[in-house]
């Protein structure tokens, strides 16, 4: 008698488990579906009219490979640099990863779009986009971004967006998919746990671990350099 009750009471205890599990995927890949809906009608082509007027294009950073970008980097200022020859744009923000002496994400990023064509003053480097949260955050509370055209691969621009509509921007996002890239599905599926975590960071709104003096991006992109004439021609 003893025994039944002890495995009645362990299929009780194993439904429960299964039941919280089934009930965290379904929350985990719920949001999911539901950043990746809200967003998808803002991702747009070059030739939409909706991006007309943009106060800027946001690059956001994904990795250098010593002095170069990697591949997946140089596809999104490539972007970037088209929607601005284009005269849809006449600012860019490069926002990626600078915490360490030695790692400058953003300084390699305006340099090459410069190598481009595009003239230094016109790029502004955001040395402090850390995380998507922390660009979009800074590209409104720092550069005063009112719309803003959000540059990376398609994966990532659902999740982009949605914290800046979060966040009160007009935004629109033109992806960068020129390639293949490596690894996409493991990507994929972190995309996943990302767009969870943001999802509940853009209820809380937190500001990010840096924020500073504003520079519109209206002005001259000159005034982000690491140092003075940094990019003189």
């Amino acid at each position: 008698m003893r025994k039944k009750l002890l495995d009645k009471k362990w299929k009780i205890l194993l439904w429960l488990l299964v039941s919280i599990l089934l009930l965290g995927l379904l929350i985990i890949f719920g949001i999911n579906a539901y950043v990746k809906y809200s967003t998808k009608g803002q991702i747009l082509s070059s030739n939409d009219d909706k991006i007309q007027n943009a106060d800027c294009v946001v690059v956001l950073g994904a990795g250098i490979w010593g002095d170069e970008p990697s591949p997946m980097l140089k596809d999104r200022i490539q972007t970037a640099v088209e929607l601005y020859q284009k005269g849809i744009v006449s600012k860019i923000i490069m926002s990626g990863d600078h915490g360490r002496a030695d790692y400058n994400e953003v300084k390699v990023m305006k340099r090459y779009a410069i190598e481009q064509g595009v003239p230094s003053e016109d790029i502004f480097m955001d040395h402090a986009g850390f995380s998507t949260y922390d660009s979009i955050y800074r590209a409104k509370e720092i550069f005063s971004g009112k719309k803003i055209i959000i540059v990376t691969q398609r994966y990532h621009l659902y999740r982009a967006l949605y914290i800046a509509n979060q966040l009160g921007l007009e935004a629109y996002g033109v992806a960068a998919d020129k390639r293949t890239y490596s690894k996409q599905m493991y990507r994929e599926l972190r995309e996943v746990l990302a767009r969870n975590k943001d999802f509940v960071k853009s209820i809380i709104k937190p500001k990010p671990k840096y924020l500073g003096d504003v520079i519109p991006v209206s002005g001259n992109g000159d005034i982000t350099n690491d140092e003075i004439n940094e990019f003189a021609q």
